[in-house]
């Protein structure tokens, strides 16, 4: 009996890893239902990251982002030492008008900046631990303000919004 739940298992979670492994023309083909900022009417559009601009209480741009739970007391999610890459370079953030950042690894509203920089952490041998890299964290609430942005992934399209005062084609998450 436990060999066949074993082996449904296998089955169930082989299934939905062959599910959710899609290249972006059938991701395309399907489309996404999400909410256009502008309007707040539903589309239907590629799925793509979202657009994040933030700015933070002090210079964390050369330091490796983490994602922790609503309270702070937890990881949630952190990159492997091969993920702190974007477009085959090191996944700073950019560097955009009156003091905001463009992100090009992944963050949210949870998320802290560990010691370790982009350049540091691609070099260790190994990711470290969970525990390791909460001990490593400089600061748990960084970010003064942060933004999902609705347009295209250009940094003078960007820098436009912010300087008309973010109100077209942004959604406020801090």
């Amino acid at each position: 009996m436990n060999i066949k739940k074993a082996f449904l298992l296998t089955g169930l979670i082989c299934f939905f890893l062959f599910n959710s492994c899609r290249t972006p023309k059938e991701n395309a083909r399907e489309g996404t239902q999400t909410t256009d900022l502008k309007t707040n009417n539903p589309t239907t559009m590629i799925p793509q990251p979202p657009i994040i601009i933030y700015k933070t209480n002090k210079d964390y741009s050369k330091n490796v982002p983490i994602t922790l739970s609503a309270d702070k007391t937890a990881i949630m999610s952190f990159p492997d030492i091969r993920d702190v890459y974007y477009k085959e370079d090191l996944a700073y953030p950019t560097k955009l008008t009156r003091g905001f950042w463009l992100d090009n690894r992944g963050i949210n509203e949870n998320s802290a900046f560990l010691k370790y920089t982009y350049e540091e952490f691609s070099q260790l041998s190994e990711t470290p631990s969970v525990e390791i890299l909460y001990d490593r964290i400089i600061d748990k609430d960084p970010f003064v303000e942060m933004y999902i942005i609705a347009c295209e992934r250009d940094t003078s399209e960007i820098n436009k919004i912010i300087r008309s005062g973010l109100k077209k084609n942004c959604k406020k998450i801090k």
